[in-house]
This record gives structure tokens, C-alpha cells and sequence, in this order.
């Protein structure tokens, strides 16, 4: 396939955020299509059988051990997402497979009760999710993340979400009676303000509007909620800083944060890949601004730098937030959450898992 036709079939795919089936890192062949199969892709949904549910890092650049990824994959599609590569590991594509083939924990609310029933589990922050959208289209028919909230709930372990759907909002019953015991925060991801950008950059997550009301929803229900400006594309979105904080703070958030955009592995070629098929006039500025804050390049995974990246432009965009922070009295640091309520259940809730 020619490169012309070649990005004519990565265009038809309606909906998604690439129409590519990017080769993985571990794979000696690479699949190629024809522009009529790409026309639509539809969602398929597989049951992932993994037997733990909790995972666990120690980077000093991530402010949790603890995570809980209900989904693998996310449907949101976001062009830019570092968590595509995951998808080469089960042979799949990091590409058009990440956002159309899905692996549901089905039976995560269990794995997440006899974790927490452990002698061994040390109470402690858990973070839905580090990997996938736990409030992504999908959840609206499974609900395998309010189940969890559910388990969490009933052990009073401290919960923080991180998301980009206003579907969030859905659970405020059970986010209410965590935050009697200090025990949840929700941080929702708003990327632009631009809702005909945002459409091409994340195109299943809800509109800017919806995540700014779901902000608006959660605070007014009492429940502590942050905005992250996840992520800063330099050159694309920065210059929105300002009025995205004003926003945030009017809708009643209490605190805002950012990250810089990474593209590891084949994410870079995808995201060249969008750039040539939406913005191509802004291409090679945008670019070029990204490697101005990651030493050249348009990726760097040092620890310490590949948050917010480094140089005189990281430095200008730190500055920038920094002063809307402040103006718009979102300079707090995240709620302390509390593991002093946390509390075991009867053993005999567990009999099916011994």
C-alpha cells in the first residue's frame, strides 16, 4: 500500500484516534489492510483472566504505589496515551487493537476483597488506574469499577480516580460514603477546552464541557476534586493554560496539576501520524517544541524530567502554570487521604476464594 492510500484507510476509521495497526515491539510481522476494511471498527470486549488485580511500582516520579486497572485497553482512543505500548505485549497492536480490543477483569470486585482480607495488606492509597480509563464507555454496561468502589467502600480503603468521562459522576453515592471516612479524591484529566480538538485528540472521552460539569457535580456533592492538565502538548495546548485553570476554578475544583506529554515507543509514530492527517501546517512546531523540552527528542524516560520535561521552554510552561495556579487559588497540594478507618470483614465472606 502506497503512502497516499495508506493514510486514506488510517482516516476512514470513524470514531477512533488511529486507524493504525502499528507493529509491536515484539513482533516480526507486520499486519497491513485495505482501505475498505477500515471503515468502521467496532469495540470487541475479551474477558481478561488474570488471577491478581492490584499492581505496584516504586517510581520516584509517580506519587503511588498502588494501582487498580479494571480494563486493559481504553476505548477513549487518546492519540497520545503512554499506556498504548501495554497492548504489544499481549500481541496486539499499540495502535487501532489499543482502543478497539478490550480485556475486562471481570471478576475484579473478588481478586479486589481477597487482597484487601490479606493479614499481609498494608492499608494504603489505591489509584484507579494507571494504565486505562476505569470510567471508559464500556464501564457503563459492566460496571466492574463501581463493584470495585463498592469493595472499597465496605474496607474503607482510600480510593483516588483519575479520569476523562463524566460517567464518574454515576457513583457519587459510593464516593460520598468513602469521603465520610477521608477516603477518596477524583482527579479528572482536561486536556484542551477545545471541543473540535479534543474530538480528534480523544475521541471517546467526554467533551471538555462534560468533564468541567463533572467537576462541577463532584465538588458540589462534597467530594474533593482536582484537575490535571494531562497532557501539556507543547506547542498544541499550552497556550490554554490560563484559561483552562479559570475554568477549572469556577467549576469548583480545589487544587490543578499538569504533566507533559510523553510518546514512548511506537506512540511517536502514531502521533506523527495524526499530526500529518489533522495538523499538518502545525506539524513540525509542534514537534519541535517537544523535543525543546525533552533534550532533543520526543521522548525521554529519565527519572525526575519525563513528568514535566526539562529546558528553558519547560521551564517558561512550569512558570505559566504556576502563576494561574495561584491566581486562580488552585496552588493546593492533593488531599492527605486516610487509612485509619480501614477496616477487615468476616472471613466468612471469603469462602469462595479459600
Amino acid at each position: 500500500m502506497d503512502d497516499d492510500s495508506d493514510l486514506q484507510a488510517r482516516k476512514a476509521v470513524r470514531g477512533r484516534g488511529t486507524g493504525e495497526l502499528a507493529k509491536g515491539r515484539f513482533e516480526r510481522v507486520e499486519v497491513s489492510w485495505e482501505k475498505q476494511e477500515a471503515q468502521q471498527m467496532e469495540t470487541q470486549v475479551f474477558n481478561d483472566t488474570s488471577r491478581t488485580i492490584l499492581s505496584f511500582n516504586d517510581s520516584p516520579d509517580i506519587g503511588f504505589s498502588a494501582s487498580l486497572n479494571p480494563y486493559r485497553g481504553c476505548e477513549h482512543g487518546c492519540i497520545y496515551c503512554y499506556a498504548r505500548p501495554t497492548h504489544e505485549y499481549l500481541g496486539l497492536s499499540a495502535g487501532l487493537d489499543f482502543e478497539t480490543k478490550l480485556f475486562a477483569k471481570m471478576e475484579a470486585p473478588e481478586l479486589l476483597r481477597a487482597a484487601l482480607q490479606k493479614k499481609s495488606w498494608e492499608p494504603q492509597v489505591l489509584v484507579m488506574s494507571g494504565v486505562t480509563d476505569c470510567y471508559q464507555p464500556v464501564e457503563r454496561k459492566l460496571e466492574i469499577t463501581r463493584r470495585c468502589l463498592e469493595v472499597l467502600a465496605e474496607y474503607r480503603n482510600p480510593l483516588a480516580i483519575i479520569t476523562k468521562n463524566h460517567l464518574v459522576t454515576r457513583d457519587i453515592d459510593i464516593l460520598k460514603e468513602l469521603n465520610r471516612h477521608q477516603a477518596v479524591q477524583v482527579i479528572l484529566s482536561i486536556t484542551t477546552l477545545d471541543g473540535d480538538l479534543a474530538r480528534k485528540l480523544e475521541p471517546r472521552a467526554s467533551r471538555p464541557e462534560m468533564r468541567l460539569k463533572a467537576v462541577e457535580e463532584l465538588a458540589k456533592a462534597g467530594i474533593p476534586v482536582t484537575v490535571n492538565m494531562a497532557p501539556i502538548i507543547p506547542g498544541l495546548t499550552d497556550h490554554e493554560i490560563p484559561s483552562l485553570l479559570k475554568r477549572a476554578a469556577d467549576a469548583g475544583a480545589y487544587s490543578a496539576h499538569y504533566t507533559m506529554v510523553r510518546l514512548p515507543y511506537s506512540v511517536k509514530d502514531l502521533f506523527h501520524t495524526w499530526l500529518d492527517e489533522h495538523y499538518p501546517a502545525r506539524k513540525q512546531k509542534v514537534l519541535n517544541r517537544i523535543k525543546e523540552v525533552r533534550g532533543g527528542k520526543l521522548y525521554s524516560a529519565e527519572f525526575g524530567k519525563r513528568m514535566e520535561g526539562e529546558g528553558i521552554y519547560a521551564e517558561h510552561i512550569a512558570q505559566m502554570f504556576a502563576q494561574s495556579r495561584k491566581r486562580y487559588g488552585l496552588d493546593k497540594k492533593f488531599i492527605s487521604l486516610s487509612t485509619g478507618h480501614f477496616r477487615r470483614q468476616p472471613d466468612a465472606q471469603l469462602a469462595l476464594f479459600n
